[in-house]
């Protein structure tokens, strides 16, 4: 819900940093790889309960993440870099997740449920963004995927945990109603994709004895 507004914010930050970066040599890929070991760090240090270390860990991992980005942008993004970014991405919001049940009996239920809603709503997102990306639509922004928004984004997830990591003790009530937050997501995305996935793709052009690149809807707003 917020990504945008807070993408447009830090964007003149981030990218003066990424042209340092890149002529200094650095490499996206290289920023990624050290972003995704700071937040596995974070998920076990979730796990012990040393929160400190985890929320740490947890801002280095997504500063990291915002810089891989920049430097992409400076040297041009792949879509090797595009790729190996979610799936560190993914892995590190499951983990964390994990890590709190761990340590935090009382919540297990409730992140079970957080787990699930992700798993719901990051198959929408996938599936959604590979269908767009197929039919060529012109959405989204310069990221590898085509992102569709909701309620819960990354900015919500950052937040989130945060105050897992400052309230350890209230992580069960934080956790069920991200997870409520991420269910309306999902159900915002699968909605969104409905509207969109009209039979107007390469089936139905080729029924209709027309070209796929003609047969392709305008992406409607999610708002």
């Amino acid at each position: 819900m917020l990504d945008t507004r807070v993408r447009a914010a830090l964007a003149p930050t981030l990218d003066r940093a990424g042209e340092r970066l890149a002529a200094a040599g650095v490499q996206p890929a290289a920023l990624t790889g050290a972003g995704w070991a700071l937040g596995i760090g974070a998920c076990i240090a979730a796990g012990l309960g040393q929160w400190p270390v985890a929320l740490g860990l947890w801002l280095g991992n997504r500063l990291l993440d915002g810089l891989d980005g920049a430097v992409a942008r400076v040297l041009g993004p792949t879509e090797r870099g595009g790729f190996l970014d979610i799936v560190a991405d993914f892995s590190v919001y499951a983990g964390f997740v994990l890590g709190v049940a761990v340590a935090v009996p009382s919540a297990r239920l409730a992140c079970l449920v957080l787990l699930s809603t992700y798993y719901v709503s990051g198959t929408a997102f996938l599936a959604l963004s590979s269908l767009l990306e197929r039919r060529r639509h012109r959405f989204g922004d310069e990221r590898s995927l085509r992102f569709v928004g909701g309620l819960a984004e990354g900015t919500e997830t950052v937040a989130v945990y945060v105050l897992f990591t400052l309230l350890p003790g209230h992580a069960a009530l934080i956790a069920w109603t991200f997870a409520a937050a991420v269910a309306v997501t999902a159900a915002q995305r699968i909605t969104f994709a409905l509207r969109v996935l009209t039979d107007h793709g390469p089936a139905a052009a080729s029924r209709a004895g027309t070209r796929p690149e003609m047969a392709r809807p305008t992406v409607p707003s999610l708002d």
